[in-house]
């Protein structure tokens, strides 16, 4: 498995899309080309869940079909990314069910999770699809207090 490296400045873009969206989840992908090992630009999506769910994040509409063709360009998602407003960075039940059937990942794409709280963000995580645990395994861990 080949992680995807989130170089700073992207994770701090998205720290503060996380800040701005508490106390719900924020919700994005990062893209970079296709095959490479790292992400260079972060896309911001609104959580379709709407501004009063902090347990659930979801795109949808033409911001879904956006994430969709991207994985038909030079410039895939590589990562998508939502918030855990209770300040924790880890990959619950609920993300792994939407994120997974049980023949594997739902898109070719790692996640990060960024804890928040209302000071700002706490800590961040990356999970990637293992096929040898058949589930997503933590890859990278920051801690952030921001």
């Amino acid at each position: 498995m080949t992680v995807v490296r989130i170089p700073d400045d992207l994770r701090a873009a998205i720290y503060a899309h996380a800040r701005a969206a508490f106390p719900a989840e924020c919700c994005g992908y990062l893209v970079g080309v296709a095959g490479g090992e790292t992400v260079d630009e972060a896309v911001e999506c609104a959580n379709a869940h709407g501004a009063g769910d902090d347990r659930a994040f979801a795109i949808e509409g033409a911001e879904l079909l956006a994430f969709a063709r991207t994985f038909r360009s030079s410039r895939p998602a590589r990562v998508v990314y939502h918030s855990h407003p209770n300040g924790r960075a880890y990959f619950s039940p609920t993300d792994r069910a939407v994120a997974a059937t049980p023949d594997g990942p739902t898109y070719d794409v790692q996640h990060l999770v960024v804890g928040v709280s209302a000071a700002g963000a706490t800590e961040a995580a990356q999970f990637a699809w293992s096929a040898e645990a058949r589930d997503f395994v933590e890859v990278a861990r920051w801690s952030v207090l921001r």
